[in-house]
């Protein structure tokens, strides 16, 4: 029997919009259908196409949307704070979004497309980027910034579907410390140290690197006394002595004498 609209005070792309939501956070994606979300909504099939182009679409939204307060949170961490101490509250308030929304975690993060999704998502990466490159340009990092917010992302995504899926099964408990944990591992792994006796020395073994690392970062502010060329140059040199603290570098610094541009 053909759904008629209920007259509401609330617009018909907005009833869309809730029905879908609603039917995303209680059965996940499968249970957003045309028909589910034209019952629920009060609408016409037409209606949901007229709108959103088709199911797809109407998707995205519901995803653009749902990410918008977590994204306007991220968003809004003060630039002038600890950089460090913003990356573990950033990680938290992953996995924390995950957990409060599960099947949207799950649109946005297991069903890659071209397109509005891949774009929400791109803004919280770009947030992120921007966070470890304040870390590079303190003399925190270790290793190259897209790199290390790699490392970060992936395993925070990681970390986070495990806890869904765990919460789903009702045996959160059993995964207990888990994201301090391995959030602690990746920083552990891409940063220098702080400032205790332990950290000086590393910070020591690693000078060169680190501190190639914050200039080639720095670098991205400006410096209008170099051409285009030579800061192409720079950043070459600069990313070669960074990857002196890589993987393979003490094989390869033990092999004196031998030209370290066709070192492999």
């Amino acid at each position: 029997m053909a759904v008629t609209e209920r007259t509401t005070t609330a617009q018909p792309c907005e009833r869309i919009l809730r029905a879908a939501t609603d039917l995303l956070a209680e059965g996940g994606r499968e249970a957003v259908s045309t028909r589910a979300v034209s019952a629920a909504a009060g609408v016409q099939a037409q209606t949901i196409y007229r709108h959103f182009g088709d199911m797809q679409g109407l998707l995205d939204e519901v995803a653009r949307r749902g990410y918008a307060s977590y994204l306007a949170a991220k968003q809004a961490q003060d630039e002038d704070g600890d950089p460090v101490a913003q990356l573990r509250r950033g990680w938290d308030m992953h996995v924390a979004f995950g957990l409060a929304n599960p099947a949207l975690y799950r649109l946005l993060y297991t069903e890659p497309r071209s397109g509005q999704q891949s774009a929400v998502t791109g803004e919280a990466h770009q947030v992120l980027l921007r966070l470890v490159e304040r870390v590079a340009k303190a003399g925190r990092l270790r290793t190259g910034v897209e790199a290390a917010a790699a490392m970060i992302h992936s395993s925070g995504m990681g970390v986070t579907l495990t806890l869904i899926a765990a919460q789903a099964d009702d045996r959160l408990g059993h995964y207990e410390g888990l994201s301090d944990n391995v959030r602690e591992a990746i920083l552990a792994s891409a940063l220098v140290p702080a400032d205790d006796s332990t950290g000086r020395q590393e910070a020591g073994a690693h000078h060169a690197a680190v501190h190639a690392i914050a200039l080639k970062s720095l670098m991205r502010d400006g410096v209008r006394s170099l051409t285009s060329g030579e800061r192409t140059l720079l950043d070459e040199w600069l990313d070669r002595i960074a990857a002196e603290d890589g993987p393979g570098a003490e094989a390869s610094a033990a092999e004196p004498g031998q030209d370290p541009v066709r070192r492999q």
